[in-house]
């Protein structure tokens, strides 16, 4: 709901909850909630709209919830890992936006994709810092999870 609710309020470009969402979902509850991720993708993607670059969008959060299981181990490999999945999705993305050929099928517009989408990326490893930061403070205000480790 919240990941939902995330994609509605206005917001710099890329500065949203998804990847730390993406990531500490997994890692709270288990791999059995990367379906409910995709799916509010999904619908708040009817909303707003499917581009070409949807698929692997929805493609980077199975990927980002799938890692997440190795960073279990206290709060700075959590962290650590919201910042990979932030890389992750930096990575899968542009590849999306670079194969819909907008910049050419070469390793000139490979290149020129990924330094072009460099101002993204900062605003998705700020968001990512900052979501992780609120999401591990309320973690051990709650003593929230059995399965990670609060340290």
């Amino acid at each position: 709901m919240a990941l939902a609710a995330s994609r509605f309020f206005p917001h710099p470009p890329n500065f949203t909850s998804l990847i730390a969402l993406s990531f500490y979902i997994p890692a709270i509850f288990g791999a059995r909630y990367l379906p409910a991720l995709v799916v509010s993708f999904i619908l708040t993607d009817f909303i707003i709209g499917f581009h070409q670059v949807t698929l692997f969008t929805w493609g980077s959060v199975l990927v980002i919830g799938l890692s997440a299981k190795f960073f279990l181990f206290n709060t700075r490999n959590r962290i650590f890992g919201a910042l990979i999945g932030a890389f992750l999705f930096y990575i899968i993305t542009n590849f999306g936006v670079w194969s819909s050929g907008i910049y050419g099928y070469n390793i000139k517009g490979l290149i020129s994709c990924y330094i072009l989408a460099i101002p993204f990326f900062g605003n998705t490893l700020l968001a990512t810092m900052i979501y992780s930061a609120i999401i591990e403070s309320v973690m051990k205000y709650f003593k929230f999870s059995k399965k990670v480790k609060i340290e």
